[in-house]
């Protein structure tokens, strides 16, 4: 949702100027690597690429000719969105967006301005300028070489998944949280894939058959085709697109955040039990509790 609301506005733009109001968002930053401010100024954007919740655009550097080059090093900046973390496209005169971390002052293909604003509350995310390396479907920022494709790219390789996965000794949605094995799936939709599968969120994943994994694998594809079309899902004002805009696929949730409703399958009661720090929402009816082994 972020990536395709940039591109069309960010692609082949140059930053004019950068403004680090808090420079506890440049903490995945390596300054060795230079200075961020002076590392971006003047660069342009090739392009938007996504993985996970990081967000890069690699870099190239405007030639004399005003045509633009590729960067040597092979450069990117780096947005990590983190638990709160927002980029939004505003018209440089708008007043300041409450939480603003760093504003680029950007220059679109058309000579027109516009900022690109790192807003984040909590501050978990970050901006960095990082080189890029081999990795999953091409280049990669370094410091996201380890997370794996999500089931949306084209590079995502179905049979190693359900391999993986099968190897696994662990519960199910704890593996869906993975970023190392699959990536792009957070709690909401972990929560929404697993209903549709019917599928209890701490089956263990090594006593999937092959086909029932293939089939969850179809229904987070769904999920996450069906969010972007739907814009996300908004719970408050830190999910929202580029615009500020807030995503309604929060009206499509058949499991997350219904506890105490009637399941729209069987008509279970939902349930919601602590699981890792958060919720896990699932029907005790249609996604039951998997048996417990036997000691061998």
């Amino acid at each position: 949702m972020v990536r395709a609301g940039l591109a069309p506005a960010v692609t082949g733009s140059i930053f004019r100027s950068v403004q680090v109001l808090d420079t506890r968002s440049l903490k995945r930053h390596d300054a060795r690597r230079g200075d961020f401010v002076g590392l971006l100024e003047g660069a342009t954007v090739l392009e938007i690429k996504r993985r996970g919740k990081f967000l890069w655009m690699p870099l190239g550097q405007t030639g004399n000719g005003g045509s633009s080059l590729p960067v040597g090093s092979g450069d990117a900046l780096v947005v990590h969105l983190g638990m709160s973390g927002q980029v939004l496209l505003r018209e440089p005169q708008a007043p300041d967006d409450k939480h603003l971390r760093v504003r680029l002052v950007t220059e679109m293909s058309d000579g027109r301005a516009v900022d690109v604003r790192f807003v984040d509350q909590r501050i978990f995310g970050s901006m960095a300028v990082d080189h890029l390396v081999d990795g999953i479907g091409g280049l990669v920022p370094a410091q996201a070489a380890h997370i794996a494709a999500d089931p949306l790219e084209a590079v995502f390789d179905d049979d190693a998944f359900v391999a993986a996965l099968r190897k696994r000794r662990t519960g199910i949605k704890r593996a869906l949280l993975d970023q190392g094995l699959i990536s792009g799936i957070g709690n909401i939709y972990a929560d929404e894939s697993l209903w549709r599968a019917r599928l209890h969120y701490d089956r263990p994943t090594d006593a999937l058959t092959a086909a029932k994994a293939r089939e969850l694998l179809g229904h987070v594809r769904e999920v996450l085709a069906q969010a972007l079309a739907e814009g996300g899902t908004s719970f408050d004002a830190q999910y929202v697109n580029v615009n500020g805009q807030a995503g309604y696929f929060e009206h499509s949730l058949n499991a997350y955040g219904r506890q105490g409703e009637a399941c729209a399958r069987c008509g279970g009661t939902l349930r919601r039990e602590s699981f890792m720090n958060r919720g896990s929402h699932f029907c005790p009816i249609c996604q039951r509790m998997p048996r417990k082994r036997s000691a061998k």
